[in-house]
Order: C-alpha cells, then sequence, then structure tokens
C-alpha cells in the first residue's frame, strides 16, 4: 500500500471537488467529478455513492480506480482498489454526514454507498519532470 503525505492529505481535503476515474470490464473509461469523499488514513479514502451509474457499474465489474485531484501547479493521482459498501456502521455513518450536507444546502441527497478505496500507487500530475512519475 502506498501512504499520503500530510501536504496530499491537505490538498485532497482542501480541494472541493476530484476526479474519479474507472474502467468498464472491456477497458472503455469513465471519469466523474466526486465531492463526497474524506480520508479515512493514509492509505484509504472513501468516496459516496449519490448518483453513480456507470461508475457503480464499473466499480463492480473492475474494481481498479484512478483519483485525481490537483490545484494550480500540484497535484496527485492515487490508484487502487475498491470495496463497496452498502450497509454496515461505516455506510450509516456516511448516510447520515450526506444527509446533512443536502440539508445544509436545500437540496436532498442521499447516500446509495460507499467506496473504500485502498491506495496502492501515487502519482504526480504537477507539469514538469516529475509529471506522470510514480511518486510513492
Amino acid at each position: 500500500m502506498a501512504r499520503m503525505t500530510d501536504r496530499m492529505k491537505e490538498l485532497f481535503e482542501k480541494i472541493p471537488t476530484v476526479v474519479l476515474a474507472t474502467a468498464d470490464s472491456d477497458g472503455k473509461p469513465n471519469a466523474v467529478p466526486v465531492g463526497a469523499k474524506k480520508i479515512l488514513d493514509d492509505e484509504t479514502i472513501l468516496i459516496s455513492d449519490q448518483f453513480f451509474n456507470k461508475t457503480l457499474k464499473n466499480m463492480k465489474a473492475n474494481p481498479n480506480v484512478a483519483v485525481t485531484f490537483w490545484e494550480g501547479h500540484e497535484g496527485y493521482q492515487l490508484k487502487g482498489s475498491v470495496v463497496l459498501e452498502t450497509s454496515g456502521s461505516r455506510y450509516e455513518e456516511t448516510a447520515r454526514w450526506i444527509e446533512e450536507l443536502g440539508n445544509a444546502a436545500g437540496f436532498p441527497l442521499k447516500s446509495k454507498g460507499i467506496a473504500i478505496l485502498k491506495i496502492e500507487e501515487i502519482y504526480g500530475v504537477t507539469p514538469g519532470a516529475k509529471a506522470g512519475k510514480l511518486l510513492v
């Protein structure tokens, strides 16, 4: 497993929206913006599913995903595999969090499930000589 640095975690939490990339069993890609995300630990992130359609189908067929986030000239890509959960304490806690977010925004939201990403590799997406290089 790869571990995010404090700086990577700081940027991940600061950025309101990340890009989640998936692929179906034939390798056809899909990428979607995701705002309902949080860090569980240095090696794990949680993504809540409110609106996934192709994304959910892809993750069920192929659990390998990438999450990319950046600000200005600094950015990272996390690659790994996901486990999907639709019950249990972690899901219930997330469902309450998402409902609270929706209530605060005046837009009803409901979590259909969560994707738990175990980070296996971290790449730089910062422009320059290290762009696309494996960092961790």
